[in-house]
Formats: structure tokens, C-alpha cells, sequence
């Protein structure tokens, strides 16, 4: 049988006597707990279709299962006792998301309520997978110890690599990544954890990142621009994932021939350009805790993909309209602001009016968006 996680989650998360995590409506009001902070149980039937006395009962035995905590009264909302505010309990669950780029894994904790618990990396340089996958298991054990988390709240794992989607589990990832490629990493990631594994892009890891902490905030439609050792990427329609027919949406180096595909704005590139220019930088990561703009190479190999990226951006804007652009995965913010300011869109005005152009948006999310992203994955494909 295909693997699937949903099997796997262990019955104290699950509805009494049902095998699902929470019910639709119990769903959409989590959704909507989780996009309104804050937001008061009379407040709550205002968003939705349900009754009062449906909210209501939804509410308590939500509360009742530890999922949603009640906080303190919220005032200034009319006659009648003030209502308490809701808030999801991030007590009830966290989860560990993992990240495997070219160089580096990258590893995030966070819980129900979407709370960063902690964050670690872990060089990939001369490890095979198993040695690497030990190292993470190791690092995720200092990290539940660090902040005092046990087994019984440990609800799943989000694991996100750079590479595109096969069939099942397997991805195709690049040539540092050969032994993460083409093997089904479901099973084998789940037997070795001992828990339910979500298995998605890396890309689409970070976009989900961006929808959930980042842009996502106010902006519903959005392509996320990926920048790692390769480039790719994702799209969020409405504020979820758009994963396309096969699992792939986003995959955007897909669109450049062979000769192109050396001028794609994959980070991968720029590190050979500056060794060309003898600047030592041995890895992404420090890419983007160092980077310096006026590092010798940088402006050249801005300017020689300036024309391959110009046509991304417009190819974006062409097929898929959304209302923003966010330039994230491990690029550095002066870097992308690089790339902003040398975009060209292409857009022709009719009688003097031009069609809406996308917002250009540098993330703000200062940790490994992927590792973030792969790690509410779990919580957002069963409780939001």
C-alpha cells in the first residue's frame, strides 16, 4: 500500500472512538482561531456559518480535549458578559520539522499554536545519510531535553528536501543529495523516528512558511521564489499550497533549456563565481550570514541573470497572477533586495492603463523557512 502518515498518529490525538484528528467544523474554527489571534468565542460565529450554539459546543469540547485554551475576557464588545479569547494551546502538541539542502539540514520545533521551541543545523559536508540522519535524531533529542518536552506531546514529523517529486516519497533531488534520491523516504524516515513522517518539496516547505508566519499574513495569492544550492519555489493560492497536478507546482528552473539553466538564480551558482574571484565561501549558510554586496563576482553574476530571472518573474505574472512575489528559501536579504531592484515587468498598457503587477516582498523570516515550514505541515494537514 502507498505510505500515508494519517495511520500512524497515535490514538491520544485522535476524536474518541473516530480516526481522524478533528472533525471539518472543529477544522475551520481551529483555521480561523489560528488566523485571528485573539479573537473571542462571540466574535467566532460572526466567521462562519455555524450556530451560536454550535460554536459554542465545538468550542468546549475542543477546550475540553486541550486543544483550545480560554483566555481572559475580552472587553468592549457590547452588553452582556464579556467573552473569553481564544487561543490554540500549544501545549497540546509540537512537532519537529526537518529540511535537507545541498550542504545542510536544517531542523525546527515548534508547537500547536505555532511557536518556534527551538531551532539547530547540522553540516552535511562528508556525511552519508544514515550518519546524517543519526546526527538529527541526536539533535532533536538535545532539543525535546532543552525545553523539557516528552514523547507523549510529540505529534509528527514535516521533512523537506531540495528536489522534485517522483512518485510516492521519492524525490529527485541534486548531486549532493544522490543518496536522499529516487528511494521511498516515508517508510524509512517514519521506521527510524517512530512516528508519522510528512514528506513534501523544499520549496513548498517554505512557502508554506511564508503563508503561515510570513507574507501569508495579509496576502492570500502569492509565488514564493526558493534561492538554495539549486532554485525553485511554490505557490499559494487562498492561503494554502497549490501543489499542482503531480506534487511539482513551483518547480521553476523546470522552465530554462540547458544552456539558460547555468544563468537560473540558483545560489549553487553564485558560489563557483566567487571562488572564480577568490572569495572563500564554503558553504550557503555562510552566504547568507556573510554576504557582502561588494564582494568581487557579485554585481557580474547579478547582472548575467538578471534576463533569465526578469523572465521568471514575468512568466509568473503571465500564467499564475498573484498578488506578490516573495524572494525567500536561504537567499540573502541584500542579495534579493539586489534582485528586486533590477526587475523589469514586461506588462504593456492598454489605452494607458496597466494590469495590476505583483508586489515584490523580501521575506522576513530569519530562520530556515523550510525547516519552519515542514514542521506545521503536520498540524496544518490534520488539526488547521
Amino acid at each position: 500500500m502507498p505510505y500515508s502518515p494519517e495511520p500512524l498518529i497515535a490514538s491520544r490525538f485522535r476524536r474518541p472512538g473516530e480516526e481522524i484528528v478533528v472533525s471539518p467544523n472543529e477544522r475551520s474554527l481551529l483555521k480561523l482561531i489560528w488566523r485571528n489571534p485573539g479573537l473571542s468565542r462571540s466574535e467566532i460565529t460572526g466567521h462562519t456559518d455555524l450556530t451560536q450554539q454550535s460554536v459554542h459546543r465545538i468550542i468546549d469540547q475542543l477546550v475540553e480535549r486541550g486543544i483550545v485554551s480560554l483566555g481572559s475576557p475580552k472587553p468592549g464588545l457590547g452588553r452582556g458578559q464579556p467573552s473569553p479569547m481564544l487561543r490554540l494551546n500549544g501545549r497540546h502538541a509540537y512537532s519537529v520539522g526537518i529540511s535537507v539542502n545541498s550542504d545542510v539540514v536544517d531542523i525546527c520545533l515548534v508547537d500547536l499554536s505555532g511557536n518556534v521551541l527551538g531551532e539547530s543545523d547540522i553540516s552535511l559536508r562528508e556525511l552519508g545519510m544514515n550518519q546524517a540522519l543519526d546526527r538529527v535524531r541526536e539533535r532533536i533529542a538535545e532539543l525535546q531535553q532543552l525545553n523539557g518536552l516528552d514523547d507523549e506531546t510529540f505529534f509528527g514529523i514535516g521533512f523537506g528536501i531540495a528536489g522534485a517529486l517522483i512518485s510516492g516519497t521519492k524525490y529527485n533531488a541534486s548531486m549532493p543529495l544522490h543518496e536522499w534520491s529516487l528511494i521511498e523516504l516515508g517508510p524509512l524516515l517514519s521506521d527510524l523516528f517512530k512516528k508519522p513522517v510528512w514528506l513534501l518539496n523544499g520549496g513548498s516547505a517554505g512557502a508554506v512558511a511564508e503563508a503561515m508566519f510570513g507574507a501569508g499574513r495579509f496576502i492570500k495569492h502569492f509565488a514564493y521564489l526558493s534561492f538554495n544550492y539549486g532554485f525553485g519555489g511554490g505557490l499559494i493560492n487562498d492561503g494554502e499550497l497549490l501543489a499542482g497536478g503531480n506534487g511539482n507546482a513551483g518547480e521553476f528552473s523546470g522552465m530554462y533549456d540547458n544552456e539558460e539553466t547555468l544563468r537560473r538564480p540558483a545560489l549553487q551558482l553564485l558560489l563557483e563565481k566567487l571562488k572564480r574571484h577568490n572569495i572563500d565561501v564554503p558553504s550557503i549558510p555562510y552566504l547568507r550570514k556573510n554576504f557582502d554586496p561588494k564582494w568581487p563576482g557579485v554585481v557580474e553574476w547579478v547582472e548575467e541573470i538578471t534576463p533569465a530571472y526578469n523572465r521568471l518573474v514575468n512568466a509568473i505574472w503571465a500564467i499564475y497572477d498573484p498578488q506578490a512575489i516573495v524572494f525567500g528559501g536561504q537567499v540573502p536579504p541584500g542579495l534579493a533586495q539586489m534582485l528586486s531592484e533590477r526587475t523589469e515587468l514586461f506588462g504593456r498598457p492598454r489605452y494607458g492603463v496597466a494590469r495590476p503587477h505583483p508586489k515584490l516582498i523580501v521575506s522576513d523570516i530569519s530562520g530556515d523557512a523550510a525547516a519552519m515550514g515542514s514542521a506545521i505541515v503536520p498540524f496544518k494537514s490534520t488539526f488547521y
